[in-house]
């Protein structure tokens, strides 16, 4: 596949498989799983919040080799908002486009936050203007670089996490067996109490949000197709390379936090980092400098997250400038094939997003974080669908499945799981508010706001151009090479 330059107005394909496999790796390993684990455990105990993210480590193994699928065949900067157009409906891609665009955008604002609270672990006195402003000059930075720059910072980011992960792993294995910090621990915190399970169904459906936010990131491969060397070959790859290490990671991390620290443990509720369940096991394993370690890979984790939905939301907002669906300047590359002016664009409403934070107390900011959090799960739908349609549709107008690059496993079963699961969260939200005695009308719209902002995109889009369903014999399996 021949490079596409930033002449002939394409991005270029800069993103080597190892960036790939380190861009998607990094979305997910980060404060889901060193800092709000230790809540799913307390919560659900430690065998309620290994069935909890297992469950969602299957469905986004679903989510994802349907996304190779598409990309792999189909490699588009534009990732599933083009295979929801194309797919679907144009309205559902255009809602998918702007609400993914939305999510990232915001979800910088977010990380903003998060590193003046590192920060003020270190320098409690100091400004937060200073930590705020100085990270998102870094990820501006690293996005107003070339692709490769942007990969290769986020390959070094991602990998201090690894690195982190996997110490983590080894050193708790070492005092399960007594070979640090002491006695032999063994099954005993899996028996205590209520253990493994502390409350029922619902309590481990609480813990399915929690650990759906923690994988969220890993469709970031779908944008980085576009501008990926060999996406036919490189783009499954690191979808399967990635699933295994998040599943050994994640399943592997909360079965060891929860082998050593009770589940009654009150400290694994805390957001602090000087109580981190990471922070926690080094500890125990007699390791004083356990808490700066933990804050400064914490740091290194909300950088790469702002970094990744920087680099996601800019592409994103520049696909849909291309497609006629945002004003015509945010469409433009510079002479590295970076789009400028759609990282602009987005760098401002992030921080406008951030201001938010120092007003009412913070309310806004909550409320834009959550229509945040929800617009992830609608992203995952969105992909879901269009996978399920795609492969319908690649039949239908009678092409050979042995002529995919790469063709993902369990059809229809996959996306379908991944679909219903997906509901599940988003309606699950919080259902509380419906529970009690009155309806929390304040708690019910703070959670499920992003809802509304998606179907008055896809409603209104749909109303205003006349769009319909593309019958299947009908979608557009044109490549950028066949046009």
């Amino acid at each position: 596949m021949k490079n596409s330059q930033s002449s002939n107005g394409q991005l270029q394909r800069g993103l080597k498989a190892r960036h790939l496999t380190m861009i998607s790796l990094g979305g997910t390993i980060g404060t889901g799983l060193f800092l709000a684990s230790g809540g799913a455990i307390h919560t659900a105990g430690p065998g309620g919040a290994l069935v909890a993210y297992a469950a969602i480590g299957l469905m986004v193994y679903f989510l994802m080799t349907g996304l190779a699928e598409m990309a792999a065949f189909m490699p588009v900067t534009g990732s599933f908002r083009v295979y929801a157009s194309r797919f679907i409906d144009p309205s559902f891609g255009f809602a998918i486009g702007w609400n993914y665009w939305y999510n990232w955008a915001v979800t910088i604002a977010a990380e903003l936050a998060a590193v003046v609270l590192i920060m003020k672990f270190w320098f409690p006195d100091s400004p937060s203007l200073l930590w705020s402003a100085l990270a998102l000059v870094i990820m501006f930075l690293f996005n107003y670089m070339s692709v490769k720059g942007f990969g290769e910072a986020e390959y070094w980011f991602a990998l201090i996490k690894v690195i982190t992960v996997i110490i983590f792993l080894i050193t708790g294995i070492l005092i399960i067996f007594g070979i640090m910090g002491g006695e032999t621990i063994g099954f005993s915190n899996f028996t205590i109490d209520d253990a493994p399970f502390n409350g029922g169904f619902f309590t481990i459906l609480g813990i399915f949000m929690v650990a759906g936010f923690s994988f969220q990131g890993t469709e970031l491969l779908g944008i980085a197709a576009g501008e990926s060397e060999n996406p036919e070959k490189t783009i499954p790859k690191a979808i399967n390379s990635v699933f295994w290490r998040i599943i050994l990671f994640y399943i592997l991390a909360i079965f060891i936090i929860g082998m050593i620290i009770p589940y009654t443990d009150a400290r694994l509720l805390s957001e602090n980092v000087a109580v981190s369940p990471f922070t926690l096991v080094f500890e125990r394993a007699g390791l004083a400098f356990a808490a700066s370690l933990m804050n400064a890979v914490i740091l290194t984790s909300v950088l790469s997250a702002g970094n990744s939905g920087m680099y996601a939301s800019t592409r994103m907002l520049w696909d849909l400038a291309r497609d006629g669906k945002a004003p015509k300047f945010l469409g433009k590359l510079d002479k590295r094939g970076v789009p400028v002016n759609a990282l602009i664009m987005t760098s401002l409403v992030g921080t406008l997003a951030f201001s938010t934070t120092f007003f009412g107390d913070g309310v806004v900011y909550v409320w834009l974080l959550n229509a945040s959090g929800m617009a992830g799960f609608v992203t995952w739908v969105g992909i879901a669908i269009a996978h399920y349609r795609f492969r319908k549709a690649y039949v239908a107008q009678g092409r050979d499945l042995n002529d995919l690059p790469y063709r993902s496993k369990l059809f229809p079963i996959g996306p379908l799981f991944a679909l219903g699961v997906c509901l599940v969260v988003i309606f699950g939200q919080n259902y509380e508010a419906f529970t009690g005695g009155s309806i929390d009308w304040l708690g019910a719209i703070s959670a499920y706001i992003g809802l509304p902002l998606f179907f008055v995109l896809w409603l209104g889009y749909k109303f205003i151009k006349k769009t319909k369903i593309i019958p299947l014999e009908e979608c557009d399996f044109t490549t950028e090479e066949e046009k």
